[in-house]
């Protein structure tokens, strides 16, 4: 049955600092604002397509990044740049309007002095102009640049959902925050501050605001980007996590006012589908499908070149404060050592601190045909997903992940630490009884990794036949599991609870059946166009 939309709908305002593309109904130009850096984006597109398609007042607000959306602005003839500039009446997407915004390359910033003023003008305009357009029921924030937010929406009596995608958080002063173009004295007493203000006067000139704790402590509810980092946090592990954002996590967690949603792969990760890889491939055909394209990545790299290698992919960050690359380093000699007549190779396409240490061993132990380090490249990253058999990422902590989900989809195993999204996603292998979908260790240490590794081994070293049935299994698992589809849905349940009212409305109890469906057609049908 056709869903009934309410008479009075409740509507949804999306606040995202980043977006890959919008429902084509939504207004001009909405398959040319793409600017991502991360999942955040993926998943604000997934959700408002979704949320657009069931029929829900859904609204985006976001910064108008010119030359991300529309390429070269300069380079537009009048007639172009006029129609780029045209807003549809009935537009729900809406830009934040700044200099700041217009000419920048990439959404964030590497000097923290910029980043923040760039996060203060986009919270001025949605606060002071966007919402009051708007006037939404419900208002969901991502991350710390949209921190302020929740503040002023609780103070107005509005609802807000706060998500937190990463720890990292800012301190600003009340003065700077006013000095931006925000009436802070109209909520300054639902901000989280560094210590005790004594008045209001006191508080602005003394007392810095610790942004993503005051998301946290202002919102009506808030969610992390995985179940288990949620319970990691509260149950005090990680040193990493400030103790303000610990603390009110655990407010929110024991008040019934939390949860944990994974986010998922961009779509475009499919090896069937992938223009980047040498041979496109599906779980039917898996091992030729990932041969071919091993053997590609060996000549690329100038890799001994054997199609039966067992290969490890590297594909995060060299960051051994999280990612934990010295894990590797500790064993990288001894592992190609120890299976050198089985031609045992390490590929890390990613940069970092830690690559340094990488080459080192590779040149002082002459492992140029067995190990190769290239900075990040993303049409190398995704060959090397379908070349690969195993992909490792032993995280200290990891709020989310996406290497991990992507990897299977590509039918290469991760071997990972058990925390975080990597915990919730990634399940031992048991040949036997056909489950799991890689390889998890539970001690943070190289032994611990070493020890995965060998069961990788293992799996490696079994009949073709039994690995093709696994590698179709965890990737056809792993196309449902982890998709935009799930997400959305979670985050729509949530929406629904905390306005104590569905988003529409509908016959016979079709309410998770419409839900479904839109969120199929969103994530299947809007893809990006190119510019």
């Amino acid at each position: 049955m056709p869903a009934k939309i309410r008479a009075a709908k409740p509507r949804i305002l999306i606040v995202t600092p980043e977006i890959t593309y919008l429902p084509q109904g939504m207004g001009n130009m909405t398959q040319r604002m793409s600017a991502k850096a991360g999942g955040l984006a993926d998943v604000s597109a997934s959700l408002v397509s979704a949320l657009f398609e069931l029929g829900a007042d859904v609204h985006v607000a976001l910064p108008n990044y010119r030359r991300m959306f529309q390429g070269d602005v300069f380079n537009l003839h009048d007639k172009e740049l006029r129609k780029y500039h045209e807003v549809l009446p009935d537009s729900h997407i809406h830009l934040a309007e700044d200099r700041i915004f217009y000419y920048r390359e990439q959404v964030y910033s590497n000097y923290s002095e910029e980043s923040m003023r760039i996060a203060l003008v986009f919270q001025r305009e949605v606060i002071n102009h966007i919402i009051p357009r708007v006037r939404p029921d419900l208002i969901h924030c991502n991350d710390w640049m949209t921190a302020l937010i929740p503040a002023m929406a609780r103070r107005r009596g509005i609802k807000s959902l706060f998500t937190v995608h990463n720890i990292h958080t800012c301190q600003v002063s009340l003065a700077q925050v006013e000095e931006a173009g925000i009436d802070a004295a109209e909520f300054w007493m639902n901000l989280y501050f560094c210590g005790h203000p004594i008045n209001y006067c006191h508080a602005r000139s003394h007392v810095p605001v610790d942004l993503l704790t005051s998301g946290i402590f202002a919102s009506h509810y808030i969610n992390t980007v995985s179940p288990r980092f949620l319970w990691e946090i509260v149950e005090g592990w990680h040193s990493v996590v400030p103790d303000s954002v610990r603390n009110e996590l655990r407010n929110k967690y024991f008040a019934g006012c939390s949860a944990g949603i994974l986010n998922a792969p961009d779509v475009s990760y499919n090896p069937g589908t992938d223009d980047s890889l040498a041979r496109n491939f599906t779980a039917a055909d898996v091992l030729e499908g990932k041969a071919a394209n091993k053997l590609a990545l060996q000549r690329e790299l100038q890799l001994k070149q054997d199609a039966n290698a067992p290969m490890f992919f590297w594909p995060s960050r060299l960051d051994p404060v999280q990612k934990g690359p010295q894990l590797l380093t500790e064993i990288l000699q001894k592992i190609v050592s120890d299976y050198w007549k089985r031609d045992l190779q390490v590929v890390v396409v990613a940069n970092g601190p830690h690559q340094q240490w990488i080459d080192k061993i590779v040149a002082d132990f002459e492992l140029h045909e067995r190990v190769s380090v290239v900075d990040f490249d993303e049409r190398l990253s995704r060959l090397a997903y379908a070349a690969s058999d195993f992909m490792l990422m032993p995280s200290l902590f990891e709020p989310c992940g996406l290497p991990q989900m992507t990897a299977p989809l590509y039918g290469s195993l991760p071997v990972v630490h058990a925390t975080g999204g990597l915990y919730d996603t990634i399940r031992h292998l048991d040949v036997d009884y056909s489950k799991g979908n890689g390889f998890r260790f539970d001690h943070y240490n190289s032994e611990a990794l070493r020890w995965a590794i060998d069961r990788a081994m293992e799996f490696h070293a079994l009949p073709a036949a039994v690995r093709e049935r696994e590698l179709a299994r965890v990737m056809e698992e792993s196309a449902h599991e982890f998709s935009h589809k799930e997400v959305a849905r979670r985050y729509i349940e949530i929406y629904e609870d905390m306005l104590e009212r569905p988003l529409v409305e509908t016959e016979s109890g079709e309410a998770i059946k419409a839900i479904a469906e839109a969120v199929e057609k969103s994530t299947g049908s809007y893809l990006p166009s190119p510019l």
